[in-house]
């Protein structure tokens, strides 16, 4: 029964974060197709560049709403069931650092748009605002500073992912935050760098795109 509530929490999630807002806030303001215009991505950023900057700010809320609502289903859902894997117990925040995995990785091969999502930067910072508001709070201000001082969202979400892993970790010596938070953040944040492995190399070579 635990194994199948897990597969459910974990259907839910990805499902939820598949709910392709960006695609469907630019049809709706332009009535184009957003992954074909700038990077491709559904994301905020290339909202914000081809609907308007307050549609990107819509989608990036959207965005981190869904993932957000993922995270709190799979709380609610799991506290009734425990399963163990061998020594490792599947307890809360594990099922919750699981969601949020299922939930970004629909959010950038979602189902209902053809595989062809964002980047999970919103939806990460979604997840974290249930798992730890400050430590969230702090990693957006980063990279929304980074980003509007640079001019440079991937800047700004690479540099913001990486402050808010450097915090989970200080807090987890502490014992203020669980191992398996801390295990999903650095984890997703390095998948979220390699994902912008591109932005990277212009930025190196002083090509990439700025904001505005």
């Amino acid at each position: 029964m635990s194994v199948f509530l897990l597969l459910i929490i974990l259907f839910l999630a990805y499902v939820l974060g598949s709910i392709p807002v960006g695609l469907a806030v630019t049809w709706l303001k332009t009535g184009g197709d957003l992954r074909n215009t700038g990077s491709g991505k559904t994301g905020a950023t290339n909202v914000m560049r081809s609907a308007g900057r307050k549609w990107g700010y819509l989608v990036l809320i959207l965005d981190g709403a869904k993932a957000f609502v993922a995270v709190v289903a799979a709380t609610l859902l799991w506290p009734l069931s425990s399963m163990m894997i061998g020594s490792l117990v599947i307890d809360v925040p594990v099922v919750q650092s699981l969601a949020g995995i299922a939930a970004i990785i629909g959010h950038i091969h979602p189902v209902f748009a053809g595989f062809r999502g964002g980047r999970g930067v919103s939806s990460f910072f979604g997840t974290l605002c249930y798992l730890n508001l400050p430590v969230a709070l702090i990693g957006i201000a980063t990279l929304a500073v980074v980003a509007l001082l640079s001019r440079f969202m991937s800047l700004g979400s690479i540099v913001g992912g990486i402050v808010t892993c450097a915090i989970l970790i200080v807090l987890y010596f502490w014992g203020r935050v669980p191992l398996p938070h801390v295990a999903y953040a650095v984890g997703v944040v390095g998948f979220i760098v390699f994902e912008h492995r591109d932005n990277i190399s212009r930025l190196m070579k002083g090509t990439e795109r700025k904001l505005y």
